[in-house]
């Protein structure tokens, strides 16, 4: 195994840069540059000199593996953040014997490699680099937390449990085992889809607070979407004009709205026409119009042509300043701000109400393979009550169940099943 190293924060000047080191070549690589070390998880300054020529002071880390990120031995330099304070000791670096740069997400994957962290904590650390919001941050958080994997852990733990109870009944049936295991094995099934059933269920609004809330704003032609949508991005965003039909194609801004990542969307003015282009341009908007998560209805005292508001949408009264305060609703003004902290808050309460669903999976990979595990269950808890003859297949059912749900942090093999007859039911006394 190489040792790597990289800087492992922002390129460019700042007051401190982190450059990593892992491997078993990361203490005597460090030891070279800091001639000695301080004691594992102690900071210590430490002047970084190669051949005679001082290249800065840093602040030293040490992590022995079984206390690292990587699991390998770590070492970490905190050294000044200019640039050529960087590029000199990484070059250092490069000149020391078994030592390489590291490539893309190295570090993570030798983490997952050597058992750190599971498959969902690395997609919850690049979920957690990547959150602009606080909904995203909180959510990738709980995901780098291991919640996924343990939840994973339970399912697994009762699907080997109801594995090994069938395995028993064909392998081991004159051992001291239950008669009729069939109850207990559908329980745990039971038990484990409803979970499941849940986590699929809350799927969809994990994955709008990871990919973001769209929310279409549509009314009438000159109604004030553009200006409405400038208003609420803080520049402008779209082409605002006294002339109906200003608006062509659906135009998006991606925004923080009440801590969740809202992409919202200008569309075209919803009226009959003859002109091509705005016609194509009013199909995108229905178009996007239906997908949308949300859709705010700005109004003009006329109703909206082509499109039905539906429950949970939002009814705007648009250019209050011009046409006054709509009785029992929301008015705003995109062009003197009147009204936007309502709407808002509004639109970051519709957000939070869909969020509050949100199960633990955030991917469609685990969408994927929560669903198959799913298949798997049902075609396990059929065969086990079609009797003991079916034994078999309902075994091998529940192994596929067990597969598919490894395929989100591990795997399990034979060994783990005999175990737990072993140690359940004393075969082999």
């Amino acid at each position: 195994m190489n040792t790597i190293y990289a800087l492992a924060s922002a390129r460019g000047k700042s007051g401190v840069a982190v450059i990593r080191i892992s491997g078993p070549d990361a203490f005597p690589a460090a030891r070279s540059l800091a001639g000695s070390l301080p004691e594992p998880r102690r900071a210590g300054l430490r002047r970084l000199v190669e051949d005679g020529d001082i290249l800065d002071e840093a602040v030293v880390l040490c992590f022995a593996a079984d206390a690292s990120f990587t699991g390998e031995e770590t070492v970490e330099l905190h050294v000044h953040g200019a640039t050529a304070t960087v590029a000199a000791v990484l070059a250092a670096l490069s000149r020391l014997p078994g030592l390489r740069l590291a490539e893309p997400g190295e570090f993570t994957r030798r983490a997952l490699e050597n058992g750190r962290i599971d498959l969902a904590q690395v997609e919850g650390l690049s979920d957690l680099i990547e959150a602009e919001t606080e909904a995203q941050r909180r959510q990738a958080l709980r995901v780098l937390s291991g919640k996924v994997g343990a939840k994973a852990e339970e399912w697994r733990s009762a699907l080997i449990r109801a594995a090994a109870l069938i395995e028993a009944t064909i392998d081991f049936a004159d051992e001291d085992v239950p008669v009729d295991v069939a109850p207990e094995v559908l329980s745990l099934i039971a038990d484990v889809r409803a979970d499941l059933t849940r986590q699929l269920a809350g799927y969809g609004a994990a994955e709008m607070i990871r990919e973001g809330f769209e929310v279409a704003i549509v009314g009438r032609p000159n109604a004030g979407k553009s200006t409405l949508l400038n208003a609420l991005a803080g520049r402008e965003a779209a082409i605002t004009s006294e002339h109906a039909g200003t608006t062509r194609d659906v135009i998006e801004v991606r925004m923080d709205l009440g801590g969740f990542a809202v992409l919202l969307l200008d569309t075209a003015g919803l009226r009959e026409t003859e002109d091509v282009v705005e016609g194509i341009g009013i199909e995108r908007a229905l178009e996007r119009a239906e997908l949308a998560d949300l859709r705010v209805f700005l109004g003009d005292g006329e109703e909206t042509p082509l499109l039905q508001p539906r429950e949970g949408d939002i009814m705007v009264q648009g250019k209050s300043d011009l046409a006054g305060v709509m009785t029992g609703g929301l008015s705003v003004s995109g062009k003197t701000g009147e009204g936007l902290d309502a709407l808002v808050a509004e639109i970051g309460s519709r957000a939070a109400e869909r969020a509050s669903g949100a199960g633990l999976i955030t991917r469609e990979r685990h969408r994927a393979a929560i669903g198959r595990a799913l298949v798997a269950l049902e075609s396990a808890e059929l065969e086990v009550r079609n009797g003991p003859d079916r034994a078999e297949l309902a075994s091998e059912n529940l192994r596929g169940a067990i597969r598919a749900l490894d395929s989100l942090v591990g795997r399990v093999d034979v060994e783990d099943l005999l175990d737990q007859i072993f140690s359940s039911f004393c075969i082999g006394k």
